[in-house]
């Protein structure tokens, strides 16, 4: 099925999210939507799936033009959505979740769900899903809980297919998988409209690129087309991909965890008697998918988290027991994966975000009063020296794109003296060019001798950073490798599987 978007135009208050985008996907074509995280590629498509209304513009299907007064109507034109967030009840079986909304009676008014087993086994035959209808999506591995995604758009005869960064919360062997499957609905005529801002994968999967910043197309693009090239156009400058850094100057063990263990208020065990150490002028990376207890172990380094056991030593000092203040106070730094909920405080000012946590004496604060010249005069080197862009240092951070925001966090944690850097996510939805930069930041500081965690889902950035490598599987570390660790290596290790030989440190 061809799909033409023409003009779209979509607006929010002051802000314009699409200006007046132009868009054509071919029959049977892979076409990827590449561009930075708030550059307008999901409102895009939400726009499309009958979920927001255009401003201006129309979507046109086989030429016809379209008028989606919701998801039901794109749904009944054959356009079906794989959401980033899976939209799966967990207590419910595959065949269950594909008749959701969908549901068909047999005699008496009772539901069919033989029919749905039925059309979940033609079209895991079809593709080579493996998908077991009666299996609880609970059970199932993330993977295959995005072919059930799948199974439910093609269960609805879908005939454009649109994929919203459904990579994130992959394995690396997952994710070839998806390439895989996606190459197969590609052959038997699907179209598919592939969302991501991750440059690999757009080269090995597309047939065409077209390339979003700030809400305007900005050009398209091939496959054959470098990851330097792709990267200019979604940021519109030359950008370094490359971290350089070069062989770690090892200092004392620092940082030393022992049988740490973390329950959660569900009374399950998220952290499993988990021991590393960190030593001076190293990075050391925790790698896995998300959800096997990554957050919640930099929670607990950082006092965040309640009931914890086990020991945290920072240069001698035990940290389990000790409060958040005390634990800053021993000069831990710390970057949230959720910088809009625990990082920043929106509605103040961005000298106001850059001593949030360091008013209670020295330098800011003199005779019980905060000294707000001198507040200014650090919140303007900072604003200079990190390269914020924003009106000013009285601009609301809720105001700043999601890179500048990042930026205020690490301006605020590095400006302190560190014992110990722990960085959560640091690149999380952040544009290409700002990543260069925090990469940049984060080898400094390594290369001042402070110990350094670096928390990351996404492997590329854990490989060019690491002196060493954790990976987490649902609690428990499964090896610590060197940073060079192959690629293949750590997916299979955050799937479950432990290294071997020479790959274990």
């Amino acid at each position: 099925m061809k799909l033409e978007l023409r003009g779209i135009t979509k607006r929010f208050g002051s802000l314009v999210a699409n200006d007046h985008i132009d868009l054509v996907v071919a029959p049977g074509e892979i076409h990827c939507l590449l561009g930075e995280n708030g550059a307008g590629k999901s409102t895009l498509m939400n726009v499309l799936y009958g979920l927001y209304r255009a401003d201006e513009g129309v979507i046109l299907l086989e030429d016809k033009v379209q008028n989606f007064q919701g998801p039901g109507d794109a749904m009944r034109a054959g356009i079906g959505m794989v959401h980033q967030h899976f939209m799966l009840i967990p207590v419910f079986t595959v065949a269950e979740n594909v008749m959701l909304g969908h549901e068909s009676t047999k005699a008496g008014g009772i539901l069919d769900l033989e029919a749905a087993r039925t059309r979940v086994r033609e079209i895991s035959a079809r593709f080579g899903f493996d998908v077991d209808p009666d299996a609880l999506v609970e059970d199932l591995p993330v993977g295959v809980q995005q072919r059930v995604e799948i199974i439910k758009a093609l269960s609805r005869d879908a005939k454009v297919l649109v994929f919203d960064e459904p990579t994130a919360v992959l394995t690396p062997q997952e994710t070839d998988e998806l390439m895989e499957i996606m190459r197969q609905l590609k052959d038997a005529g699907t179209s598919i409209v592939f969302i991501t801002h991750k440059l690999r994968e757009v080269r090995e999967v597309a047939d065409r690129i077209t390339v979003i910043r700030l809400g305007k197309v900005v050009g398209e693009a091939s496959p054959t087309a470098t990851n330097a090239e792709l990267a200019e156009l979604m940021v519109g400058r030359a950008v370094e991909l490359t971290v350089h850094k070069g062989e770690p100057a090892l200092g004392e063990r620092s940082l030393v965890v022992n049988n740490l263990r973390v329950v959660d208020a569900k009374d399950q065990i998220v952290v499993d008697n988990v021991s590393f150490d960190v030593r001076a002028g190293e990075i050391v990376a925790i790698a896995g998918v998300q959800g096997n207890g990554q957050t919640e172990l930099t929670e607990a380094l950082v006092g965040l988290q309640e009931r914890v056991s086990g020991s945290i030593t920072l240069n001698g000092e035990e940290l389990v027991g000790a409060s958040v203040r005390s634990i800053l106070d021993e000069g831990v730094g710390f970057v949230p994966e959720d910088r809009k909920e625990d990082g920043l405080v929106g509605k103040m000012t961005i000298a106001e975000n850059l001593v949030l946590d360091r008013t209670t004496g020295p330098p800011f604060v003199k005779r019980a009063g905060l000294r707000l010249g001198y507040i200014a005069d650090f919140a303007q080197e900072k604003f200079t020296e990190f390269d914020v862009r924003a009106p000013g240092i009285d601009a609301a951070v809720g105001t700043l794109s999601g890179g500048n925001q990042q930026k205020v966090v690490l301006a605020r944690e590095l400006s302190r003296d560190l014992s110990l850097f722990v960085a959560a996510q640091p690149t999380r939805g952040v544009d290409v060019g700002s990543i260069e930069f925090i990469h940049k930041r984060i080898v400094e500081t390594r290369d001042s001798g402070i110990p350094v965690i670096v928390v990351s889902t996404e492997l590329d950035e854990v490989t060019a950073l690491a002196d060493r490598i954790i990976v987490m599987y649902r609690g428990r570390i499964i090896g610590i490798v060197p940073g060079d660790t192959a690629r293949g290596t750590l997916g299979l290790m955050m799937a479950g599987e432990a290294p071997t030989g020479e790959e274990a440190a």
